[in-house]
């Protein structure tokens, strides 16, 4: 799905040679300032590199428009922005951006399920905490169906045992539906127990990158 050649930003990444697989749960591990985020947003043109080639689906990343890029790979970043309306807008909106139809209520309930978020789809954003906000744009990615997941630390702003569960039902959905996801996290337990394959980074380059999963 995604190749990297040669590829650097700044200071900050420097890949020489890296493949993630489609419909695959990646990890990417590293301590802060290592690169990840970094990493994240060159796959879906946040920014671009100084040097090299990003290729997804084998055409150069560059060459694609970024509006159709982002509808095909879709990133959460860790404090994601949210809209000052209600539930229910926060999770339809993600459908319009994708040039997507809405999505019945039922549908949107589910899903409020699936991120452990028991709200009301008529309540109103800025009555939610910064774990269930995280949670609800968690639920509008999900929602909008790109081939590919990117996640920034899903799971910074929740206890333990909420993230446990929430990233396994996420996985769950991601290989039921049959997209790819790649995620930042700091837990090794959770790359361990998830990912096809874990990359290692460190000062920007990678450390046993690709490597499957044991």
């Amino acid at each position: 799905m995604f190749t990297l050649k040669n590829v650097r930003y700044k200071h900050i990444v420097k890949v020489d040679n890296l493949s993630i697989e489609s419909e695959k749960i990646t990890c990417i591990l590293g301590k802060s300032g290592a690169g990840k985020t970094t990493l994240l947003k060159l796959l879906n043109k946040m920014i671009t590199p100084d040097e090299g080639t990003i290729f997804f689906h084998d055409k150069p990343i560059d060459t694609i428009d970024s509006v159709a890029l982002r509808r095909q790979v879709v990133m959460l970043a860790q404090t994601p922005s949210l809209y000052p309306h209600t539930v229910e807008d926060n999770l339809q909106i993600g459908r319009l951006f994708s040039d997507k139809a809405p999505v019945d209520v039922d549908h949107l309930k589910r899903m409020l399920q699936i991120v452990e978020l028991n709200k009301a789809l008529s309540d109103e954003v800025d009555t939610l905490s910064g774990g269930e906000k995280q949670r609800l744009a968690l639920g509008r990615m999900l929602l909008m169906k790109p081939d590919v997941y990117l996640l920034d630390e899903p799971s910074a702003s929740l206890d333990e045992q909420t993230a446990n569960l929430i990233i396994k039902q996420v996985v769950e959905y991601t290989k039921k539906h049959q997209k790819t996801l790649i995620m930042i996290t700091h837990q090794d337990t959770i790359a361990k127990r998830y990912a096809d394959t874990i990359i290692n980074m460190v000062d920007g380059q990678l450390v046993q990158g690709g490597g499957v999963r044991e």
